[in-house]
């Protein structure tokens, strides 16, 4: 694709993906002008409009939007490009983004960082706490570490230890329970929780195990834990509610566009390492 069309393609993607002509232009960090500008260019270069103009601002027209899904298409395909050759040809200093949720940054991945960093060496290592699945077909984060039943289909890796769940409270007689939020609410304890805990004995309910951790701590119901948090808190004691043994398998990930990469492997190897070392612990009981 020629330069001046794919910069101006840019323009007429963001205008889509935004809904409006401002919009693109803070994704874009360009004024209004320029925006309406490089639109106009892409248009005249091809002699046939991609959007309809109104008082409203701009619609994309009915017949043009797989014109938008191409446009999606190459800027994937272009990033993919710099993706591999970041990968396989990074130069010394580079960040490598290793992310995963608040449990494991907190409780496992911070405590190995510096065995990581060196073997890493001399590319920096950076640690994103994210309970939500940062997007890696866009390189958002280099690695991830993730607890799921599943590997996504996108991704390659291999499972390196097993994350163990238990119900624990202050006090083992409270009948009240703590509910999980946002990306927790797809995880197995919250699918048990939603067979065999009624509604109305829900209070409470938050998005972060450490979150939950600390609402259990203070006395406020009953939370499905990772053992690996509860037993740091002496103040919480294991509820016997007829949760069964509960562990979930732990993932090392990266695309797999990117799993050939020398520097890749190295990484992933160092991070199953440090997990597996650990994994007495992550399992519990």
């Amino acid at each position: 694709m020629h330069n001046d069309n794919w910069d101006d393609l840019k323009f007429v993607l963001s205008v889509a993906e935004t809904g409006s002509v401002s919009g693109a232009a803070r994704r874009l960090g360009v004024n209004h002008a320029t925006v309406l500008r490089r639109i106009s260019a892409f248009e005249d270069a091809h002699g046939a409009e991609v959007f309809e103009r109104s008082q409203q601002g701009y619609r994309l027209r009915t017949d043009r939007a797989d014109v938008i899904e191409a446009a999606r298409e190459a800027a994937l395909a272009l990033g993919r490009v710099s993706d591999l050759l970041r990968a396989g040809g990074a130069a010394a200093g580079d960040l490598l983004r290793l992310t995963s949720t608040d449990t494991f940054c907190t409780g496992v991945l911070a405590a190995g960082l510096g065995r990581i960093s060196d073997v890493m060496a001399p590319h920096r290592v950076c640690l994103m706490s994210n309970n939500a699945h940062l997007d890696m077909g866009r390189l958002q984060a280099d690695l991830a570490v993730r607890p799921s039943l599943t590997r996504p289909s996108d991704m390659s890796g291999a499972a390196a230890a097993e994350l163990g769940f238990g119900a624990y409270a202050r006090d083992p007689d409270d009948r009240r329970w703590l509910g999980l939020a946002g990306p927790l609410a797809r995880a197995a304890p919250a699918q048990w929780m939603a067979e065999h805990v009624a509604p109305d004995r829900i209070g409470a309910c938050a998005d972060s195990f450490l979150a939950l951790r600390a609402m259990a701590v203070r006395g406020q119901g009953i939370a499905i834990l990772p053992h690996v948090l509860a037993v740091e808190c002496p103040e919480l004691r294991p509820v016997d509610c007829g949760l069964p043994r509960m562990r979930i398998p732990i993932w090392v990930l990266c695309h797999r566009d990117l799993a050939g990469s020398p520097r890749m492997a190295r990484f992933m190897a160092v991070v199953r390492e440090l997990l597996a070392d650990q994994a007495e612990a992550l399992a519990g009981p």
